[in-house]
């Protein structure tokens, strides 16, 4: 099984690229844009010719949420038309696609966790081109799966527990918001679900798959207060840096693009169409931790 990956510099792709190994019937391809620009054809016709790919996996995308707010075609270039590129590319080829969306489709005004039929309604220009990005690769190619996932971290990239460990490093104290709600989500799990995934597609004879949309998180739900306190705690145990959390409101910390205050997302339904269900958070954290406190 040949996975072309495209986005190597993201959390995502290094964790594929990392886990390949351990699976000797998976050679995993991550290609950089100087390789692989999404947003150019004949760049993506090349890769492809190139690498041959039983499936192709987009995890590129412009994640700057904050950053989206004023560098919009920059975000709607990557997240949407670069998606419907490689889509369509894929299509001409009958490659499978499994394309990597967000929890920020959804404006966060539900109660209850979001399901994958739950109208979309995203509020920032981050959510909207990404949610595009997914309508884009749906009409261009048949054959997919559009993962959605939420709040992923890991000891690589900028995210959050690296952000903490390092804030924890100089001060004693640390305010976290309390009134945002998702399902934080550990790199690696994810990335052994999406390997568990392609098996699967590739093992599946035509008109066999459920080709649609998935959510794809971390069991169990938390505010990033109580991630933060997480990280600490975890991190305490191996004798790392630590701080005490001081939770605030989302209105104490204003951001440029607005944050969902719940992104909660369902995944049952992953589970009952593929038999996949992640660890818990809490277990990506204390693993993540680990990797970062330890070297």
């Amino acid at each position: 099984m040949r996975l072309l990956i495209a986005g190597w510099q993201g959390q995502i792709a290094r964790a594929l690229v990392e886990a390949a190994p351990a699976c000797p019937e998976v050679r995993a391809c991550a290609v950089g844009r100087a390789a692989l620009d999404i947003c150019e054809a004949r760049s993506i016709e090349r890769a492809l010719s190139d690498i041959n790919p039983t499936l192709v996996i987009n995890s590129a995308a412009y994640t700057a949420v904050d950053e989206a707010e004023t560098e919009v075609e920059r975000a709607y270039a990557l997240n949407r038309d670069g998606a419907r590129l490689l889509a369509e590319a894929s299509a001409r080829r009958d490659i499978p696609i499994i394309h990597l969306s967000t929890d920020y489709v959804y404006g966060g005004h539900k109660r209850d966790a979001y399901v994958e039929d739950d109208p979309t309604d995203p509020v920032t220009v981050y959510g909207q081109s990404k949610l595009e990005g997914e309508e884009a690769v749906r009409a261009a190619n048949p054959k997919h799966v559009i993962l959605r996932t939420a709040w992923v971290f890991s000891p690589s990239g900028r995210n959050f527990v690296k952000t903490m460990l390092s804030r924890a490093a100089e001060n004693e104290r640390v305010s976290v918001v309390n009134d945002q709600h998702s399902s934080p989500t550990y790199a690696p799990h994810l990335v052994d679900a999406i390997l568990d995934l392609a098996r699967k597609l590739s093992a599946a004879k035509d008109g066999e798959v459920p080709w649609g949309v998935y959510h794809a998180t971390g069991a169990g739900t938390a505010t990033w207060c109580e991630m933060a306190q997480e990280v600490f705690r975890c991190s305490a145990k191996l004798g790392g840096p630590t701080a005490v959390v001081d939770p605030i409101a989302s209105t104490d910390y204003p951001t440029p693009a607005q944050r969902p205050v719940n992104s909660r997302l369902d995944c049952s339904k992953l589970n009952r169409a593929f038999g996949i269900m992640l660890p818990s958070w809490q277990a990506g954290v204390a693993q993540c931790v680990e990797r970062l406190v330890k070297g």
